[in-house]
């Protein structure tokens, strides 16, 4: 890319992957938007640790990037590229570190309160935007096809940093707070 503006969305559409024009306000760039937001969040989160975690958000990171051009290729006219196609093994991979955070974590019997401890909050801030794309990509699906990979796997992601988040509190000598009902 060698000029960042084009003008060609001046006027309130952009292009999907196959050059279909779209008005910006489609689910589909609505969909895609919250994940991109998402990964900006992730980023944030990611800037902020080191070693394991930092190397798993940066895959999630790269995995969101497929999600994106998922939903942006209107399948009616375009085949789906190879990257941007959602394999389930990047959904075992979600599986395998939620469970291997969880097995150290103390059984949870009680909604928790965030904030006792900065990555971990920020990871349930990621969460709570996953939840939104999710909602954001069901509604999509609605109205175009979406494969059903990437909204499992959306949902799985949600799981994860719900996980992570428990995890990031117990690694970094905090304690999870409850609500008290």
């Amino acid at each position: 890319m060698t000029k960042i503006y084009t003008k060609t969305g001046d006027k309130g559409t952009t292009s999907l992957v196959g050059g279909q024009r779209v008005s910006k306000t489609d689910i589909r760039l609505q969909a895609y938007g919250t994940v991109d937001e998402l990964n900006a969040f992730l980023g944030l989160l990611k800037s902020k640790l080191s070693g394991e975690e930092h190397n798993l958000i940066h895959t999630i990171q790269n995995t969101l990037m497929r999600i994106g051009a998922n939903l942006a290729t209107d399948t009616t006219t375009t085949k789906l590229p190879d990257s941007a196609q959602i394999l389930s093994e990047n959904i075992t991979f979600l599986e395998e570190n939620i469970d291997k955070m969880n097995e150290q974590l103390p059984k949870l019997t009680n909604f928790i309160i965030y904030g006792e401890e900065e990555t971990s909050a920020l990871a349930h801030v990621c969460r709570a935007i996953t939840r939104r794309a999710e909602r954001m990509i069901l509604e999509a699906k609605n109205q175009v096809f979406v494969d059903e990979n990437v909204t499992i796997y959306m949902n799985r992601l949600s799981d994860f940093l719900f996980v992570l988040a428990r995890f990031l509190t117990k690694k970094n000598n905090s304690n999870d707070f409850f609500w008290e009902k």
